[in-house]
């Protein structure tokens, strides 16, 4: 473990060197890159610095206690057993800088909301979560812009798609894709009892145009007029696009921006997405035939989290967290949540691999 910690410390140092070259700094994707290794190492390597610090602690204490006399043996032990608990801290900390990191850690995130079953509960649950999401999104400081929306008459959304950028966007949000499960009473509900809906919710990574490269010729552009809820016109000119990827069937439109040329420039950021994820999903799908699609059938009996408005609470079934604090968690405090599921990620990591001891 202490080799491999000395290689990374190298590769730390060699990459210093390189990003002080002009001609790498002049090349922006690469600095970029090589900047975000930077740091993972830098962090790694601080940690190591430390682990060998304790170790060279308690050799010294013990071999000092070996010789010492009865009024310093107590002080000793206490150094030792103080260093060996720091030790088995800082450990714990290496163990998870070591694990495998997500290739999508840094990316921007395309979010899409859908009602799913429920109809107009449903889409009004819709609006509920990308509200929610908004605000965790300022909470954490994080880049928001929604790309398209469909509102309904009542104020909910059919679907509504936008894009997050920021530190840790892809590490938290990647865990909200699924069917999210609502249990309430509807406004539409004169003799309140509680209905049950749902809204579905895709998570992708925001594809660079060098990720996927999409022949033109296989896409069919159309373009038709906006409207909002209700068949209200949002302009009078055809502005919005749908783009058709004739290859796969897939299909994206975009009418939220004026400008015929934004919105077809939207359609296709969220074409390349789509299209890098069902990449993604045909290479698991070879080793895992049983993979699940992310938001399932939207169904009912089929989600990732409830949210029981009349008793406060909201409970993600995956790793069995109840909070009762819902009215919070609707207004964007998600970090309980979000800091379970990457801990249980991490935990089924370190069941399955010990970064400190696999080469």
């Amino acid at each position: 473990m202490l080799e491999r910690l000395r290689a990374l410390d190298e590769e730390y140092r060699e990459l210093e060197a390189r990003m002080a070259d002009p001609e790498i700094a002049a090349d922006n994707r690469r600095f970029v890159e090589m900047s975000k290794r930077y740091a993972a190492l830098g962090e790694l390597v601080r940690v190591g610095g430390e682990l060998q610090h304790r170790y060279d602690d308690v050799a010294t204490a013990r071999e000092l206690l070996s010789e010492a006399d009865t009024d310093e043996r107590e002080e000793l032990r206490s150094e030792v057993n103080s260093a060996e608990e720091e030790i088995e801290r800082l450990e714990g900390e290496l163990r998870v800088l070591l694990l495998p990191k997500d290739p999508h850690d840094g990316r921007n995130v395309i979010v899409e909301i859908r009602g799913a079953e429920g109809g107009d509960e449903a889409n009004l649950f819709a609006r509920d979560l990308f509200e929610m999401y908004k605000s965790y999104a300022a909470t954490s400081g994080w880049g928001f812009e929604v790309l398209n929306s469909s509102a309904t008459d009542l104020g909910g959304f059919d679907e509504v798609t936008f894009v997050l950028s920021g530190d840790q966007a892809w590490t938290r949000m990647k865990f909200e894709a699924g069917p999210h499960r609502v249990q309430r009473v509807p406004k539409t509900e004169s003799q309140g009892r509680v209905h049950t809906s749902s809204a579905t919710v895709t998570v992708l990574p925001e594809a660079e145009e060098v990720d996927i490269s999409i022949d033109h010729n296989e896409l069919r552009f159309d373009t038709y007029r906006s409207s909002g809820a209700g068949g209200q016109h949002v302009n009078t000119t055809d502005s919005a696009v749908r783009v058709t990827h004739l290859p796969t069937g897939l299909v994206v439109s975009m009418q939220d921006e004026k400008s015929q040329l934004q919105n077809r420039e939207r359609a296709l950021k969220v074409l390349r997405s789509r299209l890098l994820q069902l990449e993604e999903e045909k290479r698991q799908a070879d080793a895992s035939a049983t993979r699940r699609e992310q938001t399932g059938g939207g169904g009912r009996s089929e989600k990732i989290r409830t949210y029981n408005f009349k008793e406060n609470r909201v409970t993600d079934h995956r790793i069995g967290l109840t909070l009762h604090k819902l009215d919070k968690v609707m207004a964007g405090d998600m970090n309980d949540l979000s800091d379970g599921l990457v801990h249980d990620e991490r935990t089924r990591q370190l069941q399955t691999s010990d970064p400190m001891t696999d080469s």
